[in-house]
């Protein structure tokens, strides 16, 4: 679980996101550091048991640095006032879906699948869709992840107006075909991250999209598409 003191540290960084205060709470942050990972470790620990794709991971491989990478943004922020916690068994020129746990005032979620994959990723997705769509239905349909999370993450952002070129319009998976990233998510209460079954109970949620991840990451892993 986190602490309440990470947690205004996240609130105050919002308001004062500037050097001279981050630097001025030096300290602050160093502690915030310290609990940020070892929510990670505690992830770790709860899910790899139930999803073996993770064994390897350490909790360097799962953390975002706070810098922003400002060089083609309008906010010039320097410093992100969010924890963000990526999961996933890919490696270094290796993409896969994963788990993601993401924690901001008012904004908070967890997630996972794939999100904006590169081109070729992309066409792989697709392809693994288009021919075994009656397998992505069985994963959507389980109960439990019906319960969490609905379906697939549609919005206009994130789904083509269009079927993709090579695609027919009354393929029966079209609605997926469209969509430039495969994720599900849920909303988290604030409230939620202080509680002592946290992690547990988050990482129940997130495990009940291991199949969704191991039906994208079995087209990823496709030479041909």
């Amino acid at each position: 679980m986190l602490t309440i003191e990470s947690l205004q540290f996240l609130d105050d960084l919002k308001n004062n996101n500037n050097r001279d205060w981050f630097l001025e709470n030096k300290k602050r942050y160093e502690i915030f550091k310290t609990d940020y990972h070892q929510l990670i470790g505690d992830f770790l620990d709860a899910m790899k048991p139930l999803d073996p794709s993770l064994e390897l991971l350490e909790v360097k491989n799962c953390t975002f640095r706070i810098n922003r990478d400002i060089r083609f943004s309008k906010d010039k922020s320097p410093y992100k006032s969010h924890l963000g916690i990526w999961i996933s068994s890919g490696i270094k020129g290796l993409n896969r879906s994963g788990y993601y746990i993401h924690i901001e005032k008012d904004a908070s979620f967890i997630a996972g699948g794939l999100y904006s994959p590169e081109s070729d990723d992309l066409k792989k997705i697709r392809k693994e869709i288009a021919f075994f769509y009656d397998d992505l239905e069985t994963v959507l349909a389980e109960k439990t992840f019906k319960k969490e999370f609905g379906t697939l993450d549609v919005n206009e952002r994130n789904s083509l107006k269009n079927p993709p070129r090579g695609y027919d319009k009354e393929h029966p998976a079209i609605s997926f075909l469209k969509l430039k990233s495969f994720t599900a998510s849920q909303k988290i209460d604030r409230a939620e991250f202080l509680k002592s079954d946290f992690v547990t109970k988050m990482s129940a949620k997130l495990l009940a999209l291991k199949p969704l991840n191991d039906f994208l990451n079995r087209g990823l892993a496709t030479d041909e598409f």
